[in-house]
Protein backbone atom coordinates (compact mmCIF):
# COMPACT_ATOMS: atom_id res chain seq x y z
CA UNK A 1 0.00 0.00 0.00
CA UNK A 2 2.78 2.40 0.95
CA UNK A 3 4.67 1.70 -2.32
CA UNK A 4 1.58 2.34 -4.42
CA UNK A 5 1.00 5.65 -2.66
CA UNK A 6 4.61 6.76 -3.24
CA UNK A 7 4.40 5.73 -6.91
CA UNK A 8 1.40 8.01 -7.41
CA UNK A 9 3.33 10.94 -5.98
CA UNK A 10 6.59 10.36 -7.84
CA UNK A 11 5.51 12.67 -10.69
CA UNK A 12 4.28 15.42 -8.36
CA UNK A 13 6.13 18.73 -8.52
CA UNK A 14 6.53 21.14 -5.63
CA UNK A 15 6.91 24.90 -5.95
CA UNK A 16 10.01 24.59 -3.78
CA UNK A 17 11.69 22.11 -6.17
CA UNK A 18 14.97 23.29 -7.63
CA UNK A 19 14.88 24.06 -11.37
CA UNK A 20 18.45 25.24 -11.78
CA UNK A 21 21.12 27.65 -10.64
CA UNK A 22 21.32 31.39 -11.35
CA UNK A 23 24.42 33.37 -12.43
CA UNK A 24 25.60 33.81 -8.85
CA UNK A 25 25.37 30.08 -8.13
CA UNK A 26 22.19 30.30 -6.05
CA UNK A 27 19.55 27.62 -6.38
CA UNK A 28 16.42 28.75 -8.24
CA UNK A 29 13.05 27.25 -7.29
CA UNK A 30 10.02 26.74 -9.50
CA UNK A 31 8.13 29.29 -7.39
CA UNK A 32 10.77 31.98 -8.08
CA UNK A 33 10.79 31.17 -11.79
CA UNK A 34 7.01 31.47 -12.05
CA UNK A 35 7.03 34.75 -10.13
CA UNK A 36 9.54 36.18 -12.64
CA UNK A 37 7.15 35.68 -15.55
CA UNK A 38 5.68 39.04 -14.63
CA UNK A 39 2.50 39.54 -16.64
CA UNK A 40 -0.86 38.24 -15.50
CA UNK A 41 -3.32 36.48 -17.79
CA UNK A 42 -5.43 39.65 -17.81
CA UNK A 43 -2.48 41.79 -18.97
CA UNK A 44 -1.58 39.30 -21.71
CA UNK A 45 -5.19 39.12 -22.93
CA UNK A 46 -5.54 42.91 -22.97
CA UNK A 47 -2.29 43.23 -24.89
CA UNK A 48 -3.42 40.67 -27.49
CA UNK A 49 -6.72 42.48 -27.98
CA UNK A 50 -4.93 45.82 -28.44
CA UNK A 51 -2.57 44.26 -31.00
CA UNK A 52 -5.52 42.81 -32.95
CA UNK A 53 -7.21 46.23 -32.91
CA UNK A 54 -4.00 47.90 -34.12
CA UNK A 55 -3.68 45.49 -37.07
CA UNK A 56 -7.33 46.02 -37.97
CA UNK A 57 -6.93 49.81 -37.99
CA UNK A 58 -3.67 49.54 -39.96
CA UNK A 59 -5.38 47.39 -42.59
CA UNK A 60 -8.26 49.89 -42.84
CA UNK A 61 -6.13 53.04 -43.09
CA UNK A 62 -3.05 51.91 -45.01
CA UNK A 63 -2.55 50.67 -48.54
CA UNK A 64 -1.14 47.17 -48.95
CA UNK A 65 2.33 48.54 -49.72
CA UNK A 66 2.26 50.90 -46.69
CA UNK A 67 1.10 48.06 -44.44
CA UNK A 68 3.85 45.78 -45.71
CA UNK A 69 6.57 48.40 -45.26
CA UNK A 70 5.49 49.33 -41.72
CA UNK A 71 5.19 45.64 -40.81
CA UNK A 72 8.66 44.85 -42.10
CA UNK A 73 10.26 48.04 -40.78
CA UNK A 74 9.11 47.55 -37.19
CA UNK A 75 9.08 43.76 -37.05
CA UNK A 76 5.32 43.41 -36.62
CA UNK A 77 3.22 40.29 -37.23
CA UNK A 78 6.06 38.02 -36.10
CA UNK A 79 8.42 39.29 -38.77
CA UNK A 80 12.02 40.35 -38.22
CA UNK A 81 12.69 44.09 -38.06
CA UNK A 82 14.39 45.32 -41.24
CA UNK A 83 16.19 48.45 -42.36
CA UNK A 84 14.87 50.70 -45.10
CA UNK A 85 17.71 49.52 -47.31
CA UNK A 86 16.78 45.84 -46.82
CA UNK A 87 13.12 46.57 -47.58
CA UNK A 88 14.03 48.59 -50.67
CA UNK A 89 16.18 45.77 -52.02
CA UNK A 90 13.47 43.15 -51.40
CA UNK A 91 10.75 45.29 -53.02
CA UNK A 92 12.90 46.56 -55.89
CA UNK A 93 12.46 50.24 -55.03
CA UNK A 94 14.78 52.95 -53.72
CA UNK A 95 15.53 53.44 -50.03
CA UNK A 96 14.28 57.03 -50.21
CA UNK A 97 10.95 55.80 -51.63
CA UNK A 98 10.65 53.35 -48.72
CA UNK A 99 11.30 56.29 -46.38
CA UNK A 100 8.57 58.38 -48.01
CA UNK A 101 6.04 55.54 -47.88
CA UNK A 102 6.91 54.85 -44.24
CA UNK A 103 6.56 58.53 -43.30
CA UNK A 104 3.21 58.80 -45.07
CA UNK A 105 1.93 55.59 -43.41
CA UNK A 106 3.01 56.71 -39.94
CA UNK A 107 1.30 60.08 -40.41
CA UNK A 108 -1.94 58.23 -41.23
CA UNK A 109 -1.60 56.25 -38.00
CA UNK A 110 -0.56 59.20 -35.84
CA UNK A 111 -4.13 60.11 -34.89
CA UNK A 112 -4.87 56.71 -33.30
Amino acid sequence: MHLRQNKKRQNDVSLQDSVGIDKEGNEVTLEEKLADEGKSVEEITTLKLRIEKLYKVMKERLTEREFEIVTLRYGLNGKKEKTQREIAKAMGISRSYVSRIETKALSKLKDL
